[in-house]
């Protein structure tokens, strides 16, 4: 029996450790890449409305955050998490899944200011099931793909 007890105690605390580590756990940034990081971060800011808030140096280029906000000041206070664009030598990828996931409140004007800002869209937004939520994937210069959801 003592055997039993030492062995529940022992898995209830290492259930408390393992609860406790997760809850620490928070997302960072998205972190997707471009040949032209600067040209890709450009592209975020007309079709999404997001600014640079934040440039790193690196090599082949540098690396260019950015984020939500009327303007840069505004988009420096955000505390969401940033897409931070980081070089890379080619945009010629194939990559069929949505890196970038964003919640769009009207899907038809956010499609005409990806493609007027020089992406384009993988097809027509499409309804996801009953949900009464429209799904669409937008392709950016770079390649990147991007989720797009408006909820009801």
């Amino acid at each position: 029996m003592k055997r039993l007890y030492t062995t529940a105690i022992t898995i209830s605390a290492a259930l408390l450790l393992t609860s406790a580590s997760q809850a620490q756990v928070t997302l960072n940034s998205v972190r997707i890449g471009a040949k032209d990081t600067v040209a890709l971060a450009k592209f975020y800011q007309a079709a999404f409305g997001m600014h640079e808030v934040n440039r790193i140096d690196a090599a082949g280029g540098p690396e260019v955050f950015v984020n939500f906000g009327a303007t840069i000041e505004s988009a420096k206070a955000n505390k969401s998490e940033p897409i931070v664009i980081m070089h890379r030598d080619s945009d010629d990828l194939k990559d069929p899944i949505a890196h970038v996931i964003l919640n769009v409140k009207d899907m038809a004007a956010t499609v005409a200011s990806i493609k007027a800002a020089g992406g384009s869209m993988a097809g027509d937004p499409r309804p996801f099931g009953k949900t009464g939520v429209t799904i669409g994937i937008a392709i950016d210069p770079a390649g990147n793909r991007i989720e797009m959801i408006q909820r009801p």
